[in-house]
């Protein structure tokens, strides 16, 4: 058989492209028609999706830049507003502050480097907290701030080489928390110097035996070499509400920055201990009884031995982010809040607000000048409130600041 030639083969081809070829097939003319749109149409339909895309990417990048000019406005605002610089005023005012600092902290270390207080008119020290230096741990964070670096250096070499837990003394639980390891804390978190974690790593560890109770609420005294615990003889055995109850955020910032949850479950334990029979009034006697839990005799105040117990419920529920696992906290501040309420007085005739005290049944015409600080709980508790409720808390705080 001969082969088709390459003429033959192309004319072959070429037909199909002729129309005349159509006209006498109109079947195949439908389907070329139809081949011909579809191809049309999902060319059509890809280039409009691009552009779509392209669009929105535009869109969203118009939205971004606005979003970022408004913010960096806001930014710009803030920071003149915080800005003390063009503010002549404001610069004396720190300088002031700085210098009152200064003053303080030069005599102190003249006269009574190492102790925890400075006696100013005998211009003596004294260890009124165990001998920890309350005084220098407490001021770390302060001498960080203002930009006192020779200060502080002098002070971080203190607590590097001379300051020992390991020691034969009796000390506050509560004042040794807030003051010495909530001190070490703090710098740690300005400095980011891990000798003050380790300091306080290794105090907190000496402060836990005071938990090792029945109940968990943790006795007040402990003994840093051998851990006895003890209360003071006056409180007849019991814990005091302001000291068991104020613990948990030291302890609680311990566990989070060591990643040891043991620190947080002794000190949240009281808190949990607590929340199991606590009144729909949620105000609570300053007495605790370490080995059962309940609540003993003892008047019920925002002053003295009550008043940071209110605070701490407050603050652990912000430092826990406000989440449903730190709920109890704000559940239990509420309550307290409507309790507070109810001991809110008006004096005669000048109708100052103030807050009583009770004792059983009875209320007090008395306001501890340690229950100041409940204004500005009130304000920082307001924001989870709703709207009406909140101005209801501003409001109560106005009146018993103007006292």
């Amino acid at each position: 058989m001969g082969k088709k030639s390459s003429f033959s083969s192309s004319t072959s081809v070429w037909r199909y492209l002729q129309p005349r070829y159509y006209i006498k097939r109109p079947k195949r003319l439908a389907l070329v028609l139809i081949v011909c749109v579809s191809l049309a149409w999902i060319l059509y339909e890809r280039k409009s999706l691009s552009m779509g895309h392209q669009l929105e990417d535009v869109k969203g990048n118009i939205k971004d830049s606005a979003e970022s000019i408004q913010n960096d406005e806001k930014v710009d605002k803030f920071t003149n507003d915080i800005s003390v610089e063009d503010d002549p005023i404001n610069l004396q005012r720190r300088d002031k502050v700085k210098d009152a600092m200064l003053h303080a902290w030069t005599s102190y270390e003249k006269y009574a480097w190492g102790k925890d207080e400075l006696k100013p008119q005998s211009m003596y020290g004294v260890d009124n907290f165990g001998g920890l230096g309350a005084t220098l741990v407490d001021s770390l964070d302060t001498l960080f701030i203002m930009g006192l670096d020779a200060q502080f250096e002098r002070a971080k070499e203190w607590i590097a080489k001379s300051l020992s837990f390991d020691r034969n003394i009796e000390v506050s639980v509560f004042e040794t928390t807030i003051r010495v390891l909530g001190g070490l804390l703090s710098t740690y978190d300005l400095s980011g110097d891990k000798v003050f974690l380790e300091k306080a790593r290794d105090l907190a560890d000496k402060l836990l035996p005071a938990w090792n109770t029945p109940s968990g609420i943790p006795y007040n005294r402990i003994n840093l070499e051998y851990g006895n615990i003890n209360n003071p003889p006056w409180a007849r055995g019991n814990s005091i509400l302001a000291d068991s109850g104020s613990e948990q955020l030291e302890f609680i910032a311990l566990s989070q920055r060591t990643k040891d949850p043991k620190y947080r479950q002794k000190a949240e334990k009281v808190i949990k201990e607590l929340y199991r029979t606590f009144p729909e009034d949620g105000l609570l006697p300053i007495y605790l009884n370490p080995h059962t839990g309940a609540q003993s005799s003892g008047t019920i105040t925002f002053g003295a031995m009550g008043d940071s117990f209110y605070e701490y419920l407050l603050k652990a529920w912000i430092q826990g982010n406000k989440t449903e696992v730190v709920t109890f906290y704000r559940e239990m501040w509420e309550k307290s809040m409507k309790g507070l309420r109810s001991l809110i007085r008006k004096s005669t005739p000048s109708s100052f607000t103030y807050i009583s005290e009770k004792l059983g049944n009875a209320v007090f015409d008395k306001m501890d000048e340690l229950a100041c600080f409940v204004p500005g709980m009130l304000a920082l508790g307001s924001s989870g409130y709703d709207h009406e409720e909140a101005n209801k808390m501003i409001s109560l705080a106005e009146e018993v600041i103007l006292i």
